[in-house]
């Protein structure tokens, strides 16, 4: 029987791509108490356990996973890269040029002090920052023969001293980080929650109160208007009393229905339709009147949808001044950037690429979705022409190069591919029909291209995983955690008293500067809020190319 499966997972590599992949995404579910191992780390654990005995895929399959996810990250990434230029935007490069410069300079120091073989330098710098797209570049610029393979050594040996320095190293990149950004802020005497809040309290107006919104109903309500006290208030006052939480759509005066406006003022015996989070409209029977059951006013053609922003100025517009619930009748539920949920607070900037969840009236949705961009319908089909071309061009940018010296400087195939990712997902923010990838679609891409291209990692470095661990072992961790702590600490140093960001921004975009979504959520645990999402969305853009280029970069030097 043993004989029978090794002969089976010899000769069938999509078996056995999708038995690395099932095992490693069942590892990665694991948790130890808040943290949880992670899809990466899993996949890469079990394909160094079966690289063992001697398993592999071909290159080209992994080939096939490297491009699906370095393009879908430029797709991701693309909308934010070009328009956070013009708001905070320059803060945070800055920030993840500090942080991706700390680390390859560290990286490629210490791989000077002990001499490691060729490739183990990128392979050090990718798993001490966590950074995928620096394992794929430093790999692609290989296999592309970019890099001049050493006497005495293959492209395929100098492969595989990259995957195994990024086995070694990853696993302390991954749990050190968090457990570095778990405690540097008590070190240094930081208190996030206490940060938060603070900064919570300035993105407010005094008399607004904070609106918790995650995981409330929306509903539709009908009332019966008799407390004389609404009659003395426009709808626009009246709205000041709960910001955003709920808002008039239809007003039924005796046996007809009146425009509904800011400047209207309801009348006794009025009957309204109200949308609105559960609380709230719960809480209408007294502060409005007594609830209806009547079928005009309930018949209602509202619905739940995304829109896509893309057609704001590059400063974008705060969420107050927008007034969803005022002028739209419309209840915002989500806003999400680059995938990471944005707090709804009043003066936090909505920017071009941003995805909203709205509830309201059909007609209003459409009227709010002209002005900001586009509805993101429930349409599964994907612009495979937009794409196809785009990867194909991507992979041709990337043999180009230009002399300098001794060195031949170029994208590679993974800046090439990114490139036009960018390009692509930034266009398709700006002209909506353009370049259409469901967000099912992407998520697909970039997972299961990512645990392709990791599978293939894990099996390689399986195969040198131990001959490499005893011969360089121990330099090579403590150079891996010199890598993982050093951009961390300049970085919050840099960023504290150069940038002068906000502690709370900051350990976002130290997060996202290290593209780190298990971090992220260690650092909003521990601040009780989600405003360090602002500054990992920021950094997170940059941090995706700056690292790409770098995993290019230490190959050569």
């Amino acid at each position: 029987m043993t004989a029978y499966l090794d002969n089976f997972l010899q000769t069938n590599e999509i078996s056995l791509l999708f038995l690395v992949i099932g095992l490693g995404y069942l590892v990665g579910q694991v948790k130890i108490r808040s943290f949880d191992v992670g899809s990466v780390a899993g996949v890469l654990l079990v394909g160094l356990i079966v690289g063992q005995f001697d398993y592999e895929i071909s290159p080209a399959i992994q080939s096939l996973g490297f491009t699906l996810f370095i393009a879908s990250v430029g797709y991701q990434a693309g909308p934010k890269f070009f328009n956070v230029l013009f708001t905070q935007g320059l803060k945070y490069l800055v920030l993840a040029i500090v942080v991706a410069a700390t680390g390859f300079a560290v990286a490629l120091g210490m791989s000077k002090v002990f001499g490691f073989a060729p490739g183990i330098p990128a392979g050090l710098l990718a798993g001490g920052m966590t950074s995928t797209p620096t394992l794929a570049a430093a790999q692609a610029a290989v296999q592309a023969g970019q890099i001049p393979i050493p006497e005495g050594l293959t492209a395929d040996e100098v492969i595989g001293n990259i995957n195994t320095g990024y086995a070694i190293t990853y696993i302390f990149g991954l749990i050190g980080l968090i457990l570095i950004i778990r405690f540097l802020p008590q070190l240094l005497g930081v208190d996030l929650a206490q940060e938060a809040a603070h900064l919570e309290r300035q993105s407010i107006n005094p008399d607004e109160a904070e609106s918790q919104k995650a995981g409330r109903a929306i509903l539709t309500r009908a009332y019966h208007v008799t407390k004389a006290d609404l009659t003395e208030r426009r709808l626009s006052k009246l709205y000041e009393l709960v910001p955003g939480e709920v808002t008039v759509v239809k007003i039924k005066r005796e046996e007809e229905f009146i425009p509904v406006t800011l400047d209207t003022t309801l009348q006794l015996g009025d009957r309204v339709t109200l949308v609105g989070y559960l609380d709230q409209l719960v809480g209408a029977w007294d502060a409005v009147g007594p609830e209806v059951a009547d079928d005009d006013l309930l018949d209602l053609p509202s619905e739940s949808a995304k829109i896509v922003v893309h057609k704001l100025k590059p400063r974008g517009l705060k969420l107050r001044k927008l007034a969803i619930s005022e002028n739209y009748g419309c209840v915002l539920s989500k806003i999400k950037r680059l995938g990471v949920n944005i707090p709804l607070k009043p003066n936090v900037r909505i920017l071009n690429g941003d995805v909203l969840w709205l509830t309201g009236p059909h007609a209003n949705l459409e009227q709010l979705a002209e002005r900001l961009g586009y509805l993101e319908r429930q349409i599964d089909e994907t612009d495979l022409i937009t794409m196809g071309l785009g990867i194909a061009i991507g992979g041709l940018l990337g043999t180009f190069a230009i002399k300098l010296g001794g060195l031949s400087l170029g994208l590679g195939s993974a800046g090439g591919l990114l490139s036009v990712g960018l390009i692509v997902g930034y266009l398709r923010s700006v002209r909506p029909t353009f370049g259409r990838v469901p967000a099912g679609v992407i998520w697909l891409f970039t997972e299961l291209g990512l645990l392709i291209f990791m599978t293939g990692v894990g099996l390689k470095a399986g195969q040198t995983f131990l001959t490499t661990l005893k011969s360089v072992g121990p330099t090579l961790l403590v150079s891996g955690i010199l890598v993982t702590c050093f951009p961390v600490i300049i970085g919050y140093l840099f960023g504290r008293y150069v940038l002068r960001i906000s502690p709370v921004l900051l350990m976002g975009g130290i997060t996202g500067s290290m593209t780190s979504g298990a971090s992220l959520k260690i650092v909003t645990s521990e601040a009780k809020s989600s405003m360090p999402a602002l500054g990992y969305t920021g950094a997170y853009a940059f941090a995706n190319v700056l690292l790409t280029i770098a995993g290019s970069l230490i190959m050569r030097m």
